[in-house]
């Protein structure tokens, strides 16, 4: 495609001379500035990315694929909804949920939280769940006992084996209006799901103990949850266990109860893609500005190599291979640097903290206890060829320019 020739010449313009200290200089920035755009760019979709698997992973793994619920009050006769929808094809499992809101006590502390109860073999069940105890043991969790997360536990001094004590809002009508609803609790376990919201503010207790709090029959329940082992065809199943359910609740998946909060997710991510695209962009521009006047600069130069029998698209190829260069080079180091940065940024993270003393990435802010990043190899390929070709583009008018330059007028005044 380029000749030896071709390639000396683009070389020799790349190098710099006194001359063309300037046009160097330009030179560097554009390349500088394309690295820097292309690893930028690697970094925050690789963080975006991470964001949107592990939020999917928590809340999917802590809430299910799918809900069965009755609008205004409990799932009536669960047992009997188990039954009928146990043949449908994709479920892994199907248990009855207990959940209301409560009052958390303990030591003159008070604190909201969500109250959860489901029996200790879904417990178990659930993986991000049963793999994320840090303290006590499963096999206790039955009676008048709960688990909470560390957050909670930190906040209020709590160990396993302390007490401490819910309050509902629904409680026992009185004279003097409603009473709420108060019970101790003995505290078997300590969770951290690695998502500060269930480590602070969510509370789980066997089935039978949140049935009795909450004033539930043994055969109601707040919703039933469901897992799949094909969430890919998560719209099938919901289908058909609406066919199953028969009118008796209405089933919604994880996409509609977390719509908004993705939507916002994806939404940003879009936007930081096109903001980040802009340092290349003006990289670019930069590369055509050195261009041009490396064009100018070197106009004796074309003129000498046209008379001697070099054909314009010789001149074409030598000044896009030029400025292709730049953009190419910059473009590998910034993949590079974009990658190492992606794959190791939770350690660079702690490094820059340790480094400031300070928290640069609070889990009350960002939902998650880690930095998440997952690098797409499609995308980062995607990023590479754009920048690339970005950069090609930004070359062909000044070497159009040069190649159109002709020999005679550059000459007459030499």
């Amino acid at each position: 495609m380029f000749s030896e020739f071709e390639i000396m010449m683009a070389m020799r313009y790349l190098r710099a001379r006194k001359a063309e200290g300037f046009v160097s200089v330009i030179a560097a920035f554009s390349f500088i500035g394309i690295m820097i755009g292309v690893a930028t760019l690697i970094i925050v979709m690789s963080v975006m990315n991470g964001f949107h698997i592990q939020l999917v992973d928590r809340i999917v793994g802590l809430n299910g694929h799918l809900n069965i619920y009755v609008s205004g009050g409990p799932v009536q006769d669960y047992p009997a909804i188990l039954k009928d929808i146990d043949g449908v094809e994709g479920i892994v499992t199907a248990a009855p949920v207990v959940e209301g809101q409560v009052l958390v006590t303990s030591r003159g502390q008070a604190t909201g939280a969500m109250a959860r109860g489901f029996t200790a073999d879904y417990f178990a069940k659930k993986p991000l769940l049963s793999s994320s105890i840090v303290d006590g043991s499963m096999s206790d969790f039955s009676g008048n006992v709960v688990a909470i997360g560390i957050k909670m536990a930190e906040r209020f001094g709590l160990n396993v084996g302390d007490n401490l004590t819910l309050m509902s809002p629904n409680g026992k009508s009185s004279p003097f209006g409603t009473i709420p609803r108060t019970a101790q609790y003995k505290i078997v376990m300590i969770f951290d799901v690695g998502m500060y919201e269930y480590n602070s503010g969510y509370v789980f207790m066997p089935l039978d103990s949140a049935q009795h709090f909450f004033q539930m029959p043994e055969t109601s329940a707040s919703l039933l949850e469901i897992m799949s082992d094909h969430p890919e065809k998560i719209d099938r199943i919901k289908e058909a266990l609406s066919i199953a359910v028969h009118g008796r609740g209405g089933v919604y998946d994880w996409r509609e109860s977390n719509a908004n909060f993705f939507s916002a997710v994806e939404v940003e991510r879009n936007v930081m893609f096109i903001i980040l695209m802009l340092i290349i962009l003006i990289a670019a521009f930069n590369i055509i500005s050195s261009m041009i006047m490396l064009v100018n600069d070197k106009a004796r130069g074309i003129a000498i190599m046209r008379t001697m029998g070099a054909f314009r698209s010789s001149i074409l190829k030598i000044f896009i291979l030029t400025g292709a260069s730049v953009g190419i080079l910059g473009t590998a180091m910034g993949a590079v640097l974009g990658i190492v940065f992606a794959v190791n940024i939770e350690s660079i993270r702690k490094f820059f903290e340790a480094l400031t003393d300070t928290n640069l990435f609070p889990g009350e802010v960002y939902f998650l206890s880690k930095l998440p990043a997952d690098v797409d190899w499609v995308e980062v390929t995607f990023i590479i060829a754009l920048a690339v070709v970005i950069s090609i583009a930004a070359t062909i008018y000044p070497a159009r320019r040069a190649a159109k330059l002709d020999p005679v007028e550059a000459l007459r005044y030499e």
